[in-house]
């Protein structure tokens, strides 16, 4: 059973292997900020779950007839997306490290939560045969980092391209005191939520091992 992520994120990849699970990837090109705007402008601002399922599915739907090394898709599309929320206000990838100071300063010593989406398309015998999505929410602590911490974490690059400007499984981890909900949620990808997708198509989740 093949797992095609569509997802050019080192660190979704990273932790599907450590799972058992080696993906095929794929590169959605989907341009986020243009959906996000035309969706709100229609349907008004996007809560924090709702976001990160049109992203999920945006990025899934996206690669649904491609070729993978000219074979056609043959197994599960995975799309996923992320954004962290602080008091209400939900953030994306700060992509300038004046952003992700800026935010490290008003989150230290505080809590947010982490929002991953998961959209799971059936595309087994290279056809769209059913999809199903889910987003799940873990809850971050943040330590009371210093100014010094700060400037030298964001001057290694990390935090300018992954949502709330943290990680948990690199870098950023030590800032981090305490994760409430699925740890995986926050490194992007919630591995139970996915599998609890995966078993709605009568699918086994050790059926995707393939390392």
């Amino acid at each position: 059973m093949r797992l095609y992520l569509a997802s050019t994120s080192p660190a979704r990849l990273t932790l599907l292997r450590a799972a058992g699970i080696e993906p095929r990837t794929i590169a959605p090109g989907v341009d986020e900020s243009a959906l996000v705007a035309a969706t709100e402008a229609t349907e008004g601002p996007l809560t924090p779950e709702a976001l990160v399922q049109l992203l999920a599915q945006a990025k899934a739907d996206a690669v649904v007839g491609a070729t993978v090394d000219g074979e056609p898709i043959d197994g599960f599309i995975l799309g996923g997306d992320s954004a962290f929320v602080v008091d209400g206000v939900i953030h994306g990838k700060p992509h300038e490290p004046h952003i992700a100071r800026e935010r490290w300063l008003a989150q230290r010593g505080r809590s947010g939560d982490l929002w991953s989406g998961h959209w799971l398309i059936d595309h087994r015998g290279g056809q769209v045969r059913g999809a199903i999505g889910r987003a799940a929410a873990a809850r971050v602590e943040f330590a009371d980092v210093d100014d010094a911490e700060i400037d030298a974490y964001v001057a290694t690059g990390e935090p300018l391209a992954v949502a709330g400007a943290f990680t948990v499984d690199s870098l950023g981890g030590p800032f981090i005191r305490n994760v409430v909900g699925d740890p995986s949620t926050v490194v992007g990808l919630s591995l139970s939520t996915l599998r609890e997708l995966v078993r709605e198509f009568d699918v086994t989740w050790t059926d995707l091992w393939n390392r």
